[in-house]
């Protein structure tokens, strides 16, 4: 699927096409030399080392020194636009209260670290030279929990995280992972792992083997690849039960609890209030509910279990050295309606931490969907398009975590830690520097879509915004970023990012973020057609570059995976006290009864932060396995049983009307045979034959125009009308 030449928009209904030039061309940086001071007029002035002065790193807002001076010593010591309280830059005087500061100043800190740290580091780098996740067993006893899920808003790491899986209980708790270095080859980056393409082929290799004519490094050679084979045919993940000495405890204070509320309840029915019979057999009534609710609401906690997942194996099995990664494809879903109350720069920060996520960036497709019709949040998902390209890099380059930039720079940590490159120090200034600009630019939009003009929002090639009247408009459709829709600021390609608001009329019913859920799945399956999906709300953003790779370990696990219809990420919070007096954390839902629930059948998915299977949505049942045949009774002979006979009609694949079934044994086969695919999935023919692929990909014969046009049509307002989306499909 190639980027867009323009903002597509369009109705399949009205039979209208229009493409809207001026929006997909890369937008330069605007350069902040020269701007002038918001409070005397004077020009803010560079640093001594030749940077623009910056007084405020919150806002940005435009402050000479002398004001900044100022204002710190004779003033409220706080930024004009944003009220942030200024912070001590290199060379300013101190004054009172910032010795009360609790943030370490990066310029005068930024280079004291022991040096001989650093060497150790960039030794054990060396040592370690290509690396994969896995985990240690000396690790076990001081094993840490790092957050791997999804988070929703600001989010805190220090509990374990888990995340669930519906069909087989898949529910990944990862352990802090220790690092083990892959075999490396001496001969250059050629790769060690033996294939049956070279050496002759492994009959040759056994013969040479029990002829004794494999020489020593042949044999270390050997032992070396083996061992490595051996690991990628091991489970992707592992389930671990609690401990009996903290599930215990808690089960016999369930079965105590138990035992009172019975005698409790004996004594209650047992010695009625005649006086007052119709309030005490009300009385009675409810307490016999609660007392239930209570039992149904233990059980889930009686067998609670942790599940461990191996990201090196994964790597083993589907990321083989110098082969194409073999990684499933993910469509990644982010809802947003109202950019008032849901501010783009949280949605930045939300697509951001998508695009940057540690997978190939040929397999993740980021798509946005705006149910209001913003154009402020088209603008700034554009703007936040042109940041990914120096973002991505950066993230990637050095390993950064999280990366959702707001959550990176507001850290309260030594973010020297583990970062052994000279460049760091420098390249992460520069970077801090551009996300503040682009949050002042984010900001601005903000500031001036409050007054909406009378005649509407006219874009920069002088066409008015399609959706400007938010219940009447088409739908619309922007490829900013993917193939052929930009590199990255080293020349890589970058994930697809796609803009979506679906089409609105009068007399419709659009069903909110359900029908914007179906929208998004329809339009996805005619662009990139990825066998999984990953949903977040806009103010959700992903706390761990590899949860993606967690999720894999479960939907792609050659035993189980077949089975799994979603994995469930548990949710973290930042901004919260420290003791979470409101338990706004929710520690007792994702760490008690999720688990609890993984254990006996399976969690629920609670709205966000869920890798589905695209196959189950479109209600395609999971592949059976063969049965052994059912014993019945014998009467003629004194055994155990006998196999069933089946009868004639059914051995030669009829029923017992004598009607044909062969060639109906797969349950696709047997939903094309007796249900209209127009009447279950809308009438598009490139999307229909889209759900037949269960590996994903796009139809080869389909151009990228077509698609598109197909796209705006799956969009439509009365798409669903006369379907079974809604209510045998999808959400």
């Amino acid at each position: 699927m190639e980027a867009s030449a323009g903002l597509v928009a369009g109705s399949h209904n009205r039979n209208e096409l229009v493409v809207i030039h001026g929006h997909e061309e890369p937008k330069p940086l605007k350069p902040l030399d020269g701007q002038v001071c918001e409070i005397c007029g004077d020009d803010i002035g560079l640093t001594a080392d030749g940077d623009l002065f910056v007084a405020c790193n919150e806002c940005g807002f435009p402050v000479c020194r002398t004001c900044y001076e100022y204002e710190r010593r004779e003033g409220n010591q706080v930024c004009p636009q944003c009220k942030t309280r200024y912070k001590r830059l290199k060379g300013s005087a101190r004054v009172e209260g910032d010795d009360e500061e609790e943030d370490i100043d990066d310029i005068e800190h930024e280079f004291n670290y022991d040096m001989q740290t650093k060497q150790t580091h960039m030794v054990e780098a060396m040592l370690h030279g290509k690396m994969s996740y896995g985990r240690g067993h000396e690790d076990d006893e001081n094993a840490h929990f790092p957050s791997i899920g999804i988070r929703p808003r600001h989010v805190s790491g220090e509990f374990p995280v888990s995340s669930h899986a519906n069909g087989e209980h898949a529910m990944a708790s990862a352990l802090h992972k220790r690092i083990h270095p892959y075999p490396v080859s001496d001969t250059g980056n050629e790769s060690e792992r033996w294939d049956g393409k070279r050496d002759g082929g492994w009959n040759e290799r056994m013969d040479l083997m029990q002829q004794g004519n494999l020489g020593p490094e042949q044999d270390d050679f050997n032992d070396s690849d083996m061992g490595m084979r051996d690991e990628a045919r091991q489970p992707l993940s592992r389930k671990v039960s609690i401990a009996s000495s903290k599930i215990n405890p808690y089960r016999m204070v369930i079965v105590a609890r138990l035992i009172i509320l019975a005698f409790f309840l004996r004594y209650r029915i047992l010695n009625p209030v005649h006086d007052a019979i119709g309030l005490w057999l009300t009385s009675i009534i409810c307490e016999i509910w609660f007392a239930v609710s209570w039992i149904l609401d233990q059980f889930p906690k009686w067998y609670p279990i942790e599940r461990e997942t191996y990201l090196d194996r994964l790597s083993l099995r589907y990321e083989r050295e110098g082969e194409p990664s073999m990684l499933a494809p993910v469509d990644i879903f982010v809802s947003t309606v109202d950019p008032m109350k849901e501010p783009p720069l949280v949605t930045g920060n939300t697509v951001l931490s998508i695009l940057a996520m540690d997978y190939p960036v040929d397999k993740i497709s980021c798509y946005v969907s705006d149910d209001g019709a913003s154009m402020l949040t088209f603008e700034s998902l554009s703007e936040t398009a042109e940041f990914a390209r120096k973002w991505v890099p950066f993230c990637k380059k050095f390993s950064i975590e999280p990366r959702a930039p707001e959550m990176y720079f507001s850290q309260k940590i030594d973010y020297l830690k583990d970062k052994v490159q000279p460049t760091f120090v420098k390249e992460r200034r520069a970077m801090k520097r551009e996300y503040e600009e682009f949050k002042v630019r984010i900001n601005a939009m903000v500031a001036k879509a409050t007054k909406v003009p009378p005649e509407g929002w006219i874009m920069q090639d002088g066409t008015p915004w399609p959706g400007n009247n938010t219940k009447d408009h088409p739908g619309m459709i922007q490829v900013f970023l993917g193939h052929s829709g930009g590199l990255d600021a080293e020349g890589q390609e970058l994930p697809r990012l796609v803009y979506v608001s679906r089409e609105k009329r009068p007399g419709f019913q659009h069903h909110k973020k359900a029908g914007a859920m179906n929208a998004l799945v329809r339009v996805s399956a005619v662009l990139t057609n990825a066998p999984f999906m990953l949903n977040l709300d806009c103010d959700h953003y992903i706390n761990n570059s590899k949860a993606a790779r967690e999720a894999m370990c479960f939907l792609m696990d050659p035993q189980i995976g077949r089975k799994v219809c979603y994995v469930q990420f548990p949710q973290r919070f930042d901004g919260i006290d420290a003791h979470d007096r409101y338990a706004n954390r929710n520690t007792v839902f994702f760490d008690i009864n999720m688990k609890g629930l993984d254990g006996i059948q399976g969690p629920v998915y609670v709205g966000t932060g869920c890798v589905f299977r695209r196959q189950a949505l479109y209600g395609y049942n999971p592949p059976k396995g063969k049965k052994r045949p059912k014993m019945v009774s014998c009467d003629c002979c004194p055994c155990f049983g006998r196999h069933k006979k089946l009868p004639k009609s059914s051995k030669q694949g009829g029923d017992n009307n004598g009607l044909s079934l062969q060639g109906y044994d797969d349950d696709k086969e047997l939903l094309m045979s007796q249900m209209n695919f127009e009447k279950r999935f809308g009438q598009s023919a490139i999307f229909v034959t889209s759900t037949l692929m269960e590996d994903g990909g796009v139809p080869p014969s389909s151009s990228p125009a077509a698609l598109l046009k197909e796209a705006i049509h799956v969009i439509s307002c009365g798409y669903e009308d006369k379907t079974e989306w809604g209510t045998e499909v999808n959400f």
